[in-house]
């Protein structure tokens, strides 16, 4: 019988393609993939450091796969393993510990599978890290959305962030190999690819190329699919991007950009490169050129130095703007970060009362998002998973939309009605054709 794997992915959409890139390697070796919760003979943990609780989650998990096989291969990589492969050493269990970029290489420092009494260790200095290594979703995944990575690494020096000590300097991946695994998604019947990075707005300015070029190039080819970007700077956000979402049916009319703070003293704290008055022109000009768009809004909350007055700022931007969700994110002290050196921590009592008061102005934004599509047609992707007689997807602009089930409407593009809206869900019927 063929030895089995499994994979648990912690933090961004650039994680999940990077997993099925791992995957894959397991696959081309007669390993077949199980799920995280069933006993496994390998499991694979590939880890996000963004937040202390990601670090948490690494060593919960690991405990947690011993439990389902005490004498399974415990392999942990990733951001987390990157920067504090001494703190995963101490984690009981864990065989082999891989950085960000040796994972693409993994068993090439494998000789067997047999548990060690000290986990060995590959971890490239972060001034090695040149190379690119690609990274898509591929057959062995049961998604009806793929995860394509175009770039990686970032030369940008936010105060809180710890993703350049973990990812390297900013690279790209070669147009042509990013279309030629473009094409294969969509052959292996893929209808919404999501392209990924650390900082996708930043593709192609190492290579000479660009992310508007790239979009331009993929929209001609033929099929029944569509691109969606995972996440984009607002300075990189371009007028040639939005134009070309707005004018083609091929792009999700939808961004999600980060602001972090909606006070300019704390965006210079933090090191952003824009600013609150920038920022209100570029979403106001994409609810201009693009009807029903969909906008998430990145926030952190607590940031050193941030009075009442700050956040009170921030708050009212976010209560003006037109957006459709916000990601909160509480402030937390990471290591070999800038932000450490900034005075006048927040109490974290406050920082969760701050956390609290924007999920709700978010979940209030989004009822009204929803609300206002009421009696308007939508083009949804309706996924695998059907619940009480109903199965979900997503719409272009990103809300989460139902339909009666019908099992032949899984992973098609559907052109939908939609009729009310309901914990956070769109009911919808499909638009008669005639």
């Amino acid at each position: 019988m063929s030895k089995k794997v499994s994979f648990h992915t912690l933090g961004c959409k650039l994680n999940f393609s990077e997993t099925s890139a791992i995957g894959k390697q397991f696959v081309e070796r007669g390993f077949s993939i199980v799920n995280f919760n069933d006993k496994s003979d390998v499991y694979v943990i590939n880890t996000c450091t963004v937040t202390d609780g990601a670090d948490k989650e690494c060593r919960q998990i690991v405990r947690r796969a011993l439990r389902n096989n005490p004498n399974a291969f415990i392999i942990v990589t990733g951001c987390y393993t990157q920067l504090r492969s001494d703190e995963v050493k101490k984690i009981k269990g864990v065989d082999l510990i891989l950085g960000s970029n040796d994972k693409f290489n993994l068993f090439s420092k494998i000789i067997d599978f047999e548990k060690n009494e000290n986990p060995a260790v590959y971890v490239t200095p972060l001034d090695k890290m040149s190379e690119f290594y690609s990274a898509f979703s591929t057959e062995a995944d049961s998604r009806t959305r793929a995860f394509l990575k175009i770039q990686d690494g970032c030369d940008y020096t936010c105060t809180y962030c710890t993703i350049p000590l973990a990812r390297g300097k900013s690279r790209s991946d070669a147009k042509k190999n990013v279309l030629r695994n473009f094409k294969k998604l969509i052959e292996n019947g893929y209808k919404e690819i999501i392209l990924t990075g650390v900082n996708v707005g930043t593709y192609g300015q190492d290579i000479n190329e660009s992310l508007y070029s790239l979009l331009a190039e993929m929209i001609k080819i033929e099929g029944d699919f569509r691109i969606r970007i995972s996440s984009i700077e607002p300075n990189l956000l371009t007028d040639e991007i939005i134009e070309l979402t707005a004018s083609s049916a091929k792009l999700c009319k939808h961004f999600h950009i980060p602001l972090q703070s909606g006070s300019d003293e704390i965006l210079s704290k933090m090191q952003r490169r824009y600013n609150t008055k920038t920022f209100k022109k570029l979403i106001e000009k994409i609810n201009r050129k693009i009807p029903d768009v969909g906008i998430g809004i990145d926030v952190i909350v607590g940031f050193p130095g941030e009075s009442d007055n700050h956040f009170n700022e921030t708050y009212n931007l976010l209560n003006d703007l037109k957006y459709s969700y916000l990601h909160v994110f509480t402030y937390s002290e990471r290591p070999n970060t800038k932000a450490l050196n900034i005075p006048d921590a927040v109490d974290f009592i406050v920082r969760k009362e701050r956390n609290i008061i924007l999920r709700k102005l978010s979940e209030e934004k989004l009822k009204t998002f929803q609300q206002n599509l009421i009696g308007k047609e939508l083009q949804v992707l309706f996924e695998h998973s059907v619940k009480n007689g109903m199965m979900k997807g997503f719409a272009s602009n990103y809300v989460r939309v139902s339909l009666p089930e019908n099992t032949a409407l899984i992973n098609e593009l559907v052109d939908v009605k939609i009729i009310g809206s309901e914990d956070q869900i769109c009911r919808s019927v499909i638009v008669d054709s005639k």
